[in-house]
């Protein structure tokens, strides 16, 4: 089997379980209103998913190696299916089950995939492969921003949650015709107990570089998640933008993201390093954030799309650089496990970055508030990085 094909598959898996993730905050103005709640409690949705997906990620090593990371990819996307269907039940305690459900579906896909590309990629592509396979990340949300909001006005959005849920199914199925051979590696004698729940953090906490990597994730996460999560919000409420204009606008922020992520992976290869290119991704995201605080209902849509795709590009564009070099430091054989280790604190990021977000926001009675507090988070992750750089 040609080297892609593992690289398309986890792609296209990537792509659908970030679908499955942003389809409920595309249209949170209008499932608000039917539930009568803030918008900005979509900020407490996406803390719930992720803290699902960290402990998700944590068993991510040991039920890769007993099972596959097919067959995980496989049990990820139904999960996110059934936890959609309960998304479409207008009654809170449905939406948070199936937020967790969403969680624990999304949580093993990045360890999983990790894992199969260690073992297919040459060393002097990693970061490319990595990056190429991360940008299912923001296509998955651009589909969602692109997709969700018009199946929400032309029917309603319990039925575009729906459609999404039968799209990931559909994917599960697909996947299992090449389960077999890429599955192939998997020990079925593999113990999964509740100690794997820590090994892969003593793992990164072992190892400084993994360490590094994990902490800058944290701080990285916090500003993507919060982007993506209040985005459409944010352009609905501060801006005045339509429903499915500031979808659209979220879309072209994703598109920013994918471009990105190809370029940096490239780059990080050839000439910079990981380690120097995450540091100009940091101060890029803090550019971004403090232009974002600073948009009005005056600042020119190209103006505004301009910022949005320069903020996407680091915000959403770092996680193929930041995976790679991980897998690269990883102890030989454990990559699935020291990407479930640092994903732990990425995930942990996530599950504080929002709702941190929609309190500032909530504070100051603007969300220009939250976007503030993102340039401050990117700052410190650049200090880190810097110092870290400066001391090897």
């Amino acid at each position: 089997m040609s080297n892609w094909w593992p690289l398309l598959l986890t792609l296209v898996i990537q792509a659908m379980v970030a679908m499955a993730l942003l389809s409920l905050p595309v249209v949170a103005p209008v499932v608000a209103q039917t539930l009568q709640v803030s918008p900005a409690l979509v900020g407490l949705y996406v803390s719930v998913t992720y803290a699902g997906a960290m402990v998700a990620t944590l068993m991510g090593g040991a039920t890769v190696a007993r099972m596959g990371a097919i067959r995980v990819s496989q049990w990820g996307l139904v999960l996110c299916a059934l936890g959609l269907l309960l998304c479409a039940v207008p009654w809170l305690p449905s939406m948070v089950l199936g937020a967790v459900l969403i969680g624990l579906g999304y949580g093993p896909i990045t360890p999983a995939s990790s894992h199969l590309l260690a073992r297919t990629t040459p060393k002097h592509q990693m970061s490319l492969v990595f990056s190429i396979k991360q940008t299912g990340v923001p296509l998955g949300s651009m589909l969602a921003g692109a997709v969700v909001p018009p199946l929400a006005l032309l029917g309603n959005w319990q039925l575009s949650l729906v459609a999404v849920a039968v799209v990931c199914l559909l994917c599960a199925w697909v996947s299992q015709s090449l389960r077999a051979e890429l599955d192939s590696d998997r020990q079925p004698d593999t113990r999964i107990r509740w100690g794997s729940l820590i090994e892969p953090i003593r793992l990164v906490l072992a190892h400084r570089s993994l360490l590094t990597m994990a902490s800058c994730s944290f701080m990285f996460s916090m500003v993507q998640l919060s982007l993506t999560t209040y985005l459409v919000t944010f352009l609905h409420d501060d801006l005045s933008y339509g429903l499915v204009a500031a979808g659209l606008a979220l879309s072209v922020t994703q598109l920013g993201g994918i471009g990105g992520r190809v370029v940096w992976g490239y780059v990080a290869d050839r000439w910079l390093g990981a380690r120097r290119m995450l540091l100009l991704l940091a101060s890029m995201m803090a550019l971004g954030a403090l232009a974002s605080a600073f948009l009005t209902t005056d600042t020119p849509q190209a103006v505004v799309i301009a910022i949005l795709v320069a903020f996407g590009a680091s915000a959403i564009g770092w996680n193929g650089v930041y995976l790679a070099e991980v897998a690269r430091r990883a102890p030989p054989g454990m990559a699935s496990m020291a990407t479930g280790g640092t994903l732990a604190f990425t995930f942990l990021g996530v599950v504080v970055g929002p709702p941190m977000f929609g309190a500032l926001s909530g504070l100051f009675g603007t969300y220009r508030a939250g976007f503030l507090g993102l340039m401050v988070m990117a700052s410190i992750s650049g200090t880190v990085l810097y110092w870290t750089q400066r001391s090897r």
